[in-house]
């Protein structure tokens, strides 16, 4: 996908110049995925 097609999906979130508020969402949902994945493969663990 085009940098442009980027800016153009993004801007409804990040009304300034910026990437803003969308780069701290993206941010904020991989840390939860990271997060999630940790407790999940310790409690798999957990169980052997």
């Amino acid at each position: 996908m085009p940098h442009s097609a980027l800016v153009t999906l993004a801007e409804p979130i990040s009304p300034g110049t910026g990437p803003g508020l969308f780069l701290r969402l993206v941010v904020a949902a991989s840390i939860v995925g990271v997060l999630l994945l940790v407790w999940i493969l310790a409690r798999a663990g957990r169980s052997n």
